[in-house]
């Protein structure tokens, strides 16, 4: 494909982007340029979606990351991150980093880079990246690393063909194929484990845990352990951000911060504050406030 993320290709885009062949689908917002595509349907089962973006203008930026629910990977195309630090964990940071794996999360981090980035966003449903990564996923939590340090050498190759390739129906050809190998040979998890993670989304977060532990016949306690293996949070740890995602959507589409209170699973208005402090960092206004770009909130 032809076009402003094409490296070296005639910008044959209008400035608000388009369609073009193959479902690509390319969008300017503000001064990142956005291509996306339709899921392949062997992926849909483990990835929520991935995008390609490339920020136009090469200045440095700082963002926050909340916690989503969702592992994610980053495919570094071009500058790599100056680091990356989770807030409330002391020495919990890296340096310069490129090509990342971050898991499941419950508290916020800050991204640094030094501008001029062009990469690859995936998110990922946490049992998705248990398939996809291969390893206990609470060794992952709340940490980010190179992605060959998770996915072996051959991430790395895989990294370098992406930055080579031009074309971004090619690059997502690619990255498709890597994919579906990879979930191919990936460890299933448990179907109990599945079932408590649908209960757990399905209600965002506000069903009780004895009533999950219940409906898949495990105790509790061996619920917590099998879950946090497999998911990375416990399931009491991931309830509480998935009641926190649903609360900052309802913030952001313009409900009240008492209804939104009440409807999300919070005791009372006070009670979502803290949490927001707790998971984002922030006040529920400075979130609603935020411009958000590829997963993060600029504040």
């Amino acid at each position: 494909m032809a076009g402003p993320l094409a490296r070296g290709g005639p910008a044959v885009l209008s400035e608000r982007g388009g369609v073009t062949g193959a479902g690509m689908r390319v969008v300017r917002a503000g001064g990142v340029w956005r291509v996306t595509r339709p899921l392949h349907p062997g992926l849909r089962p483990f990835v929520c979606g991935y995008a390609g973006y490339r920020v136009a203008v090469a200045l440095p930026y700082q963002a926050r990351v909340v916690p989503t629910g969702r592992a994610v990977v980053v495919i570094n195309l071009a500058e790599p991150f100056s680091r990356v630090r989770r807030l409330g964990l002391p020495g919990a940071g890296s340096g310069r980093i490129g090509s990342l794996v971050v898991g499941l999360e419950d508290r916020p981090a800050i991204c640094e880079h030094p501008g001029g980035q062009e990469a690859i966003r995936l998110e990922l449903t946490p049992l998705g990246a248990y398939r996809l990564f291969a390893v206990p996923m609470g060794e992952l939590t709340n940490h980010v690393i190179e992605l060959p340090d998770v996915l072996g050498p051959g991430a790395g190759e895989l990294v370098e063909r992406l930055a080579a390739t031009g074309d971004w129906t090619a690059r997502c050809d690619l990255l498709d194929a890597a994919l579906l190998d990879r979930f191919g040979e990936g460890p299933a998890p448990a179907p109990e484990v599945e079932h408590a993670w649908r209960l757990l989304a399905a209600t965002a977060g506000t069903i009780p845990i004895a009533r999950v532990a219940e409906e898949v016949g495990w105790s509790q306690k061996h619920l917590a352990r099998r879950f946090e293996q497999q998911v990375g949070l416990t399931p009491k740890r991931s309830a509480r951000v998935l009641r926190f995602q649903r609360a900052m959507g309802m913030l952001t589409g313009g409900r009240a911060s008492a209804d939104t209170a009440m409807v999300s699973g919070f005791y009372d208005q006070a009670h979502l504050v803290r949490e927001f402090r707790a998971l984002a960092g922030v006040t529920p206004g400075q979130v609603v406030g935020a411009r958000r770009t590829e997963g993060a909130l600029v504040l």
